[in-house]
């Protein structure tokens, strides 16, 4: 049986992720920060369908949250999905010393640690797969979103190089970079902004979470075998 660890799945595009996934025989390691409701009806939507799940909660914007879902995964993982993140909105003289850190601990610092942890496994294997869940704004950065912008492109260049080091072993590392997506991280949008935000994207809506999945299938999948170190944009053609 193969075992995928999907971080951030109780959100939007965590758990579509998780739903896709489900499809290609995958046993399911479900990580949460505080959205636990949401993660043990995920599990039980899962389970009811014959998949074997384990919710896992960690705070990946904390020093001491790898080792907490690490220590709690008990099978080799041939999958990683790095899916977790918030994006705090704001002048970069708004942001606290405080809230940059623990943005640079969950994009960044955690994920690193994670990857370190589980790649000898998977080296041991000579296979595997990581997948990044990173933005439109780690390729062309954001106003008003700096510190996200500067994290998440830290993950993209993390991906390119990790590619490399990895693709020797049998290892491929890519990331999947949505534009708009509804997810919570447009709650806040007025109707009014949300139509706006339609109207500069070419394809003329926002994205759906099951969009995003479908692309990290894809890039786990067979399908992608020669395909290492790529950022997928799945963005609408906004850009």
């Amino acid at each position: 049986m193969k075992h995928a660890l999907i971080t951030g799945a109780s959100g939007g595009i965590g758990s579509s992720a998780a739903i896709r996934l489900s499809r290609e025989g995958y046993s399911l390691y479900l990580h949460y920060c505080r959205n636990a409701k949401k993660a043990d009806e995920l599990k039980e939507k899962l389970e009811a369908e014959g998949i074997r799940c384990r919710t896992i909660q960690s705070d990946l914007s904390a020093p001491d949250g790898p080792d907490r879902l690490l220590n709690q995964i008990e099978d080799p993982i041939d999958l990683v999905v790095l899916s977790s993140g918030t994006a705090p909105y704001g002048l970069i003289t708004d942001l606290s010393d405080q809230e940059a850190a623990a943005q640079i601990q969950l994009h960044v610092t955690s994920p690193f640690l994670l990857v370190k942890k589980l790649t000898p496994g998977m080296v041991a294997r000579k296979a595997g797969n990581i997948v990044f869940i990173t933005s439109i704004w780690g390729e062309t950065g954001a106003s008003c979103e700096v510190l996200y912008s500067m994290a998440k492109g830290g993950q993209n260049l993390f991906v390119k190089a990790l590619a490399k080091e990895l693709a020797p072993s049998g290892i491929r590392v890519n990331a999947v970079s949505p534009g708009a997506v509804s997810t919570d991280m447009l709650a806040s949008f007025t109707t009014e902004e949300l139509s706006a935000l339609q109207e500069e994207i070419p394809a003329g809506r926002i994205g759906k979470p099951e969009e995003v999945a479908e692309a990290v299938a894809f890039l786990a999948s067979e399908k992608a075998s020669y395909i290492t170190g790529h950022i997928l944009s799945v963005n609408g053609g906004w850009n």
